[in-house]
């Protein structure tokens, strides 16, 4: 059963689903071995993630190993509907469109859990959310539930610190082939596919402020720089500001960074981020843009009450006329511009090969385990199978300890 928006967009969709399983060769090794060995024959799993062509290969990799795998869409500006057309010709149950009203959002992510899965795998937690505020009769069903992004885990942590979570929770995101890859590779390359296609804006040259720097905002400033930007950190933590610097960035308030901003991008995860005076401290030109889950990190609403007209100039870039006639520029409605613009087309497959794969493991670890409730972090072990299974893809061999160095690193009374 599914609900898309065109199901004459299959053949296209299945075409951009195959080129995508042509680059993530861990997931293709992983989907041959669930078609053998079958861990998720009678299991049901429905997942909340941004729908396009590799999203959908992850759902093909479930239902290999006989899971009964139903998915909506995190974000209603994220969704492809060509690959969700072709998810469902290939016997996926899909639920979702791009440009889905709030309230339509809500409810796709309840047709997913009317299917009552064994597992959940989440981008963001809403999916999670709803299950525990609205959902409770299907808690004692959920044997667990996968998260895929910083923001999600986050929430989840706070859930459990409320004592208001009541599943076990893989923090997929954490996981060291997720957030050292997707999160900074994956990340770094897919704002600014995004920002460059919708814009057709050159980057060379032109001061980019960077809010946060985790490991999102790493990859951001890394991108930037190698595109020739000037690149500007803003930071609440001590000891990332002080990476930054390190990595040669200046370091400033946010409050002051917005002076000198060309483009600005956020990635916190956090509320708010640019808000209220800041955008009277913009120059004329400044462009904003989002790469967190949520779109609360630029304050839209101060925005729109500053400005006296607002005119959609191209696909997914807003103009605000402020009173004193700047112009500032507003892309992808706030929301993760590398999805959500109409040029995003998120991270790279060779990226989402390593996040997928750590999310269909972390799948089969939760069936084979009894996991207490709480967040834990996906186990390392299948980060190596992952890590090794890529390398291997690439054609790349690595060193193997002798028995002389386990030994040695094995024996703390030996010295030099």
């Amino acid at each position: 059963m599914s609900k898309v928006k065109n199901m004459n967009l299959a053949d296209d969709g299945i075409k951009k689903i195959k080129w995508v399983q042509k680059h993530m060769p861990v997931l293709e090794h992983i989907k041959k071995e669930f078609e053998r060995t079958k861990p998720f024959e009678g299991i049901t799993i429905g997942s909340c993630l941004h729908l396009e062509p590799k999203t959908i290969n992850l759902g093909l990799t479930l239902q290999a190993g006989g899971a009964e795998v139903a998915m909506t869409g995190c974000n209603p500006l994220s969704t492809h509907d060509d690959a969700t057309a072709g998810g469902a010709a290939l016997g996926l149950n899909m639920y979702g469109w791009r440009e889905e009203t709030e309230k339509e959002y809500y409810e796709t992510i309840n047709d997913v859990l009317d299917h009552k899965p064994d597992i959940i795998i989440d981008d963001g937690a809403d999916m999670i959310l709803v299950l525990h505020q609205e959902r409770r009769e299907l808690l004692s069903k959920v044997k667990g539930a996968c998260e895929e992004t910083t923001t999600g885990v986050h929430r989840l942590e706070a859930m459990h610190a409320d004592n208001a979570l009541k599943i076990p929770l893989i923090a997929v995101n954490d996981a060291y082939t997720k957030y050292l890859f997707d999160n900074r590779y994956g990340t770094g390359q897919s704002t600014f596919d995004a920002i460059m296609g919708t814009t057709n804006m050159l980057i060379a040259g032109k001061t980019v402020v960077v809010c946060g720097y985790g490991w999102c905002g790493r990859g951001v400033a890394t991108r930037a720089n190698g595109l020739g930007a000037n690149v500007i950190v803003t930071e609440v933590d001590a000891i990332r500001a002080l990476e930054a610097r390190m990595d040669g960035y200046r370091v400033m308030p946010t409050k002051e960074a917005v002076k000198h901003a060309d483009l600005l991008i956020t990635v916190t995860g956090n509320i708010n981020v640019v808000s209220g005076d800041d955008f009277k401290n913009m120059k004329d030109g400044c462009m904003l843009a989002n790469s967190g889950h949520f779109n609360v990190e630029i304050n839209r609403t101060d925005l729109e009450n500053q400005s006296i007209s607002i005119e959609n100039v191209r696909e997914s870039v807003e103009e605000f006329t402020m009173k004193d006639g700047r112009k500032i520029y507003l892309l992808a409605d706030g929301r993760l511009v590398n999805l959500a613009a109409e040029r995003g087309q998120g991270h790279p497959a060779e990226i989402m090969d390593l996040s997928f794969a750590a999310q269909a493991l972390s799948a089969k670890y939760i069936i084979e385990n009894d996991l207490d409730i709480g967040v834990m972090k996906s186990p390392d072990e299948l980060d190596y199978q992952i890590a090794s299974l890529k390398l291997n893809a690439m054609g790349i061999e690595i060193d193997n300890l002798s028995e002389r160095q386990t030994e040695y690193l094995s024996n703390w009374q030996e010295g030099t």
